[in-house]
């Protein structure tokens, strides 16, 4: 790898970093700035996702959708945007659409953390009244992580009401 190419990744990698921190603390306009300096720097599936959260936040969820999907692009293993596109699409209330989505993030090679698109597909299968879909989902992602509150909390709530 040359110099140069070194240098454009490890300047992006910084870019992307200080695009994560603000975001962390609240400030998504910077954030959001740093992203695509990232991206214009060199472009990662990383960088596009992190950057689709952010418009997220700012209830720009096609243009989030829109930058997940250029992540696919330029790296079809990596999970997370397939994920996060279908939670959009979950948030958008396209509960059909989303289920393809959050499958590929099932299978993806490359993903953490593996129990979210679990829950995800069991809160979408849960608004469809599919409840022992959604069940099994949520108890598919307590295998993958026994100490998701989410997923503990909504299956004793679909339990419940299963009584």
């Amino acid at each position: 790898m040359s110099n140069e190419i070194s240098d454009r990744l490890r300047r992006a990698h910084q870019l992307f970093v200080e695009g994560y921190r603000f975001h962390m603390a609240g400030d998504v306009a910077s954030a959001v700035g740093r992203y695509q300096e990232s991206i214009d720097t060199h472009p990662t599936a990383e960088a596009h996702t992190f950057l689709g959260w952010a418009f997220s936040v700012l209830d720009r969820l096609d243009d989030a959708i829109a930058e997940c999907k250029k992540a696919i692009a330029v790296d079809p293993d990596f999970g997370n945007p397939y994920n996060d596109i279908g939670s959009y699409l979950l948030k958008q209330g396209k509960l059909d659409d989303a289920i393809p989505w959050l499958d590929k993030a099932v299978q993806a090679k490359r993903y953490e953390p593996r129990h979210y698109p679990h829950c995800n597909l069991g809160r979408v299968y849960w608004a469809k009244g599919l409840l022992n879909r959604a069940i099994a989902e949520f108890e598919r992602a307590l295998e993958l992580d026994s100490t998701s509150r989410f997923a503990q909390s909504a299956l004793n709530t679909i339990r419940q009401q299963l009584q």
